[in-house]
């Protein structure tokens, strides 16, 4: 097996929310995450969002240094998130932490699983 260099953290979530009404709002919540984005010098180059007949979503946000990806299921009050940023001009590990635990926050939400995968 080849050892791995160091692409990038790409970090699987799932969580579990009370905020049922976030899980709902697609709209809001690609409003937060672009914003946290821009924060963080983050590129956006794409997004696509489908809303199922119970207003359940998913997300997927293409960056210029990878993506990350949302689908919530309000019926279990859970949600599934990823992210994942490559390191082609510099180390983005810390911002892919931070945009984890910001999205944690956002939800007000405990992680049910938490994968951190060094690429």
């Amino acid at each position: 097996m080849k050892p791995l260099s160091n692409k990038g953290l790409h970090i699987l979530l799932t969580l579990e929310t009370e905020l049922e009404d976030l899980l709902l709002d697609s709209v809001q919540f690609l409003q937060y995450i672009h914003n946290i984005l821009e924060e963080k010098d983050v590129e956006v180059v794409g997004v696509t969002n489908h809303i199922f007949e119970n207003q359940s979503f998913t997300s997927a946000v293409c960056l210029k240094e990878s993506h990350l990806t949302i689908h919530t299921w309000p019926e279990f009050r859970q949600l599934t998130f990823d992210v994942f940023l490559c390191n082609y001009t510099q180390d983005n590990t810390a911002k892919v932490e931070q945009i984890a635990d910001e999205v944690v926050q956002y939800f007000n939400a405990e992680i049910i699983q938490k994968h951190n995968i060094y690429r």
